[in-house]
């Protein structure tokens, strides 16, 4: 599956993108380009809110986009906002924020296996 994002027409002070698919090692790089366009559309300040109620599966490499892009606009004293998480999604960063995931896995791949294996029971297919 691939990853769709979606933006509106951006104002200096707030922008919203839409994430439609999977983010995961296959497609964090198409959602860096695309951040890569919009966000200095936002001004220094302003907020950037993100949309994920269609996005189905987030793996760590998502999640380290995801926190590059926070880490960057929070520098240029920014906010991003994660909106409507779909179930398994929030499952998912529930668990990195409640368990240091770095301690827990061995590796990238291995949490990535527990990832994917949770958000196919969260979802019936698996």
């Amino acid at each position: 599956m691939t990853l769709i994002v979606r933006s509106e027409a951006p104002t200096t002070d707030r922008s919203v993108v839409w994430l439609e698919g999977r983010l995961d090692a296959a497609t964090f790089t198409a959602f860096d380009e695309a951040m890569r366009d919009i966000t200095p559309l936002v001004d220094n300040g302003g907020t950037l809110v993100i949309d994920l109620s269609a996005l189905d599966y987030i793996s760590s490499a998502g999640l380290r986009s995801l926190a590059q892009l926070r880490k960057g606009l929070h520098d240029r004293g920014g906010r991003t906002l994660l909106v409507n998480p779909q179930p398994q999604v929030k499952k998912v960063f529930d668990i990195v924020k409640a368990v240091p995931v770095a301690e827990v896995f061995a590796t990238i791949d291995e949490l990535d296996q527990y990832l994917d294996h949770m958000q196919r029971q969260m979802t019936g297919s698996g």
